[in-house]
């Protein structure tokens, strides 16, 4: 891994960042990619020199290829995009958030990986980070759960498609990430810790966990079309 150049988009915070910690610390190459420019740049402080950093909205996908070009050949891709759009009751959820959800999570998976791929190693990987919703039967998920889900059906058919480059992805659980900064501090922790109780390994998530997760499937030539569940088994109990 010391001399492999892993592009993280949506690198800046969460998941992306803490796996941009870890390979770092591996030996690798790393860049990270973000939309919001001060994020981004506060990222690549915390990561520290080593680190490059570029601009990029993965919703525009007229200039990805542009951008592609500026970083240049890498081997590794990681897609740590996320959405909180599509959540609701199947009954009253709007179908225009659900329609953002996909634009946000779906599309913006699809055409950034498709932008890469005149740059990526063709033995090397891409990671698509999907989640949970795909798996565990909960109400109220249908519009971010449909999302996950297809994001995680483009996993096996990539693999075999693009072959020999290896396509896998990660399924995050409940992970403490500011994904869930959307709701007041209060509240996130009472939902945590119902999260926590229901959980086998007792507690909620962390970005390292997850991080974990994808740099092994990077590190692992022999792993590909596999979706990683990284949830503490909360499927089983939700």
């Amino acid at each position: 891994m010391s001399s492999q150049h892993t592009v993280i988009v949506g690198g800046s915070s969460g998941i992306g960042l803490a796996t941009a910690r870890h390979l770092l610390a591996s030996g690798a190459r790393v860049t990270i990619t973000g939309r919001d420019e001060t994020r981004l740049a506060e990222a690549r402080r915390q990561l520290g020199a080593e680190a490059q950093a570029v601009s990029m909205d993965a919703a525009a996908a007229d200039a990805l290829p542009a951008q592609f070009a500026q970083i240049g050949k890498f081997d590794h891709l990681v897609l740590a995009l996320g959405s909180g759009k599509g959540v609701g009751p199947f009954a009253t959820v709007s179908l225009a958030d659900v329609k953002l959800g996909f634009e946000e999570k779906v599309y913006a998976h699809f055409a950034t990986a498709q932008a890469a791929l005149p740059f990526l190693n063709p033995t090397g990987s891409i990671t698509f980070v999907s989640a949970v919703s795909a798996q565990a039967a909960v109400p109220g998920t249908a519009g971010i759960g449909a999302a996950n889900a297809a994001v995680a059906a483009l996993v096996p058919i990539l693999a075999r498609e693009l072959k020999p480059l290896r396509v896998n992805g990660v399924s995050p659980g409940v992970i403490d990430t500011p994904w869930w900064d959307a709701f007041p501090e209060e509240q996130k922790q009472t939902m945590f810790e119902d999260f926590a109780a229901r959980t086998p390994v007792g507690r909620v998530g962390r970005p390292e966990d997850v991080a974990q997760a994808i740099a092994f499937l990077i590190s692992d030539d022999f792993m590909t079309a596999q979706m990683l569940i990284c949830d503490g088994g909360l499927r089983l109990s939700v």
